[in-house]
């Protein structure tokens, strides 16, 4: 005979859980969807509204954390990709605003978030040097990709495996990109 006291426990345990996944799902769609605005907003150089939807997503991520508890939102695949995205807005924020990248307080995040979103970072800093190559900003594309040997240099100390290799690998091609794009600039001056 079967329990069936212990299945409704069972089935109101599941019922839950999918409440909960629907909620962080729908709050990490806003997260995902907002980073990718703040780091179009940045490129644009609208350093203002950058900062503005930067606040928003943290309010949005530590209600999320508070509410479900940071072990419980990091099971859900779609909280993990937004918070990386959101971590890759932030640290261009933080290199276009000559910050130091750093731990982000009040939101509390785990090394794989950081390391691919910093990793991601050095794409949005080649397209950030083409288009400060394109209007003729050399020096500017100059600095990235000093910035771009700097972060590389960190992260060549990590044994990386599975994603965050695959993160790592996009990022030196980026180092590629950006020396050719460094190179070109050269042997036209």
């Amino acid at each position: 005979m079967i329990n069936k006291q212990f299945i409704q426990k069972l089935k109101k345990e599941h019922e839950e859980s999918n409440s909960e996944r629907r909620q962080i799902i729908s709050k990490s769609n806003i997260i995902l969807h907002d980073s990718k605005r703040v780091i179009f907003s940045i490129h644009r150089g609208d350093i203002g509204k950058a900062t503005e939807s930067l606040a928003e997503i943290e309010k949005i991520l530590v209600k999320l954390q508070e509410k479900f508890g940071f072990v419980r939102v990091r099971q859900e695949g779609s909280y993990k990709a937004a918070v990386e995205e959101y971590v890759e807005a932030r640290v261009l924020f933080l290199v276009v605003t000559g910050k130091k990248i750093d731990k982000f307080k009040g939101i509390k995040l785990d090394y794989e978030s950081y390391l691919g979103g910093i990793c991601d970072l050095t794409g949005e800093l080649v397209r950030r040097a083409t288009n400060k190559a394109a209007n003729g900003e050399y020096e500017e594309v100059e600095k990235i990709k000093e910035y771009i040997n700097q972060i590389m240099s960190e992260l060549v100390e990590f044994d990386m495996a599975g994603y965050l290799r695959t993160k790592y690998d996009q990022a030196r091609g980026s180092l590629r990109k950006i020396e050719q794009i460094n190179y070109d600039i050269n042997i036209r001056k």
